[in-house]
């Protein structure tokens, strides 16, 4: 596997690092290939500088804030599982009358019936 700059390169296919322009510029003989060519690699002189001058991160101001965020989300996660569990006299009623029901239903035996057999039939031979 091919790695370069931090990044697995088979994930991006259709993308030319700053080397492979480079590379690149080593095989293309055109006018156009050239004057191309040089404007990729200024793009990538100015994604540079661009990094470069981004302001640093600060590791306790985002530690801080995800702390915040994790908390906001523990409290929206136990008021969604609280109305969940709260269940009025009514709906708790009517559960136990169904449990009730179904356990009626489950102790009753079954009336079994002889059933007439189904197919060719041959009498029995005494």
């Amino acid at each position: 596997m091919n790695k370069g700059r931090g990044f697995n390169i088979k994930y991006l296919p259709y993308a030319f690092t700053e080397l492979g322009v480079a590379m690149l510029s080593s095989v293309l003989k055109s006018e156009t290939a050239i004057s191309v060519n040089r404007e990729i690699m200024r793009a990538f002189v100015e994604l540079r500088h661009l990094a470069v001058s981004l302001p640093a991160a600060n590791p306790n101001a985002d530690i801080a804030q995800l702390r915040k965020d994790f908390e906001e989300l523990k409290l929206e996660m136990n008021d969604i599982l609280h109305d969940q569990n709260d269940i009025n006299e009514s709906t708790r009623a009517q559960l136990d009358a169904i449990s009730t029901a179904l356990a009626e239903l489950q102790a009753k035996p079954a009336d079994v019936k002889p059933r007439r057999r189904i197919g060719f039939i041959q009498e029995e031979e005494v």
